[in-house]
């Protein structure tokens, strides 16, 4: 086992919690969007993103690895892909706004800033706790060097 093994671990999860967090802030940024992909020669608002997360080395010869002495135990997380929201979107009555329908209503994006506010907390306490376990994991690679003087 590495002693910068918790150090990468920690660094995984400071990036993955960074890109979430990103993710988050365009999808406030777009929350009025009403005009983010054209599809058949017709605007689309903007749809709302999510990021998917997945451990590292989440398979059966990691584990064998592991069991074996070869590797260590939990490598981190990493994204795999970062996927649209398929919910529908929402409709407003504005007939002054000119991506209105001949209805008056216009659809607007499936973000909700609510959700993404509580998303963004979250996001924000796991970049938080991380970066006090690669303080502590810091601390003690210190203490050990000290040690050896």
């Amino acid at each position: 086992m590495s002693i910068f093994h918790s150090i990468n671990t920690s660094a995984s999860a400071l990036t993955t919690q960074r890109l979430r967090m990103d993710v988050i802030s365009s999808n406030m940024a777009n929350v009025d969007s009403t005009r983010a992909t054209q599809v058949n020669g017709e605007w689309v608002p903007y749809r709302r993103k999510s990021v998917v997360l997945e451990p590292k080395e989440n398979n059966f010869s990691s584990f064998l690895n592991v069991a074996m002495n070869r590797s260590e135990v939990g490598n981190g997380v990493k994204v795999t892909r970062i996927v649209e929201d398929d919910t529908p979107f929402k409709e407003v009555y504005d007939p002054e706004h000119p991506d209105a329908n001949e209805f008056g209503y216009v659809q607007m994006p499936n973000v909700d800033p609510l959700r993404e506010m509580v998303d963004l907390i979250s996001a924000s306490r796991s970049y938080e706790a991380n970066v006090t376990v690669l303080n502590a994991s810091k601390g003690m690679l210190m203490k050990a060097l000290e040690i050896g003087k």
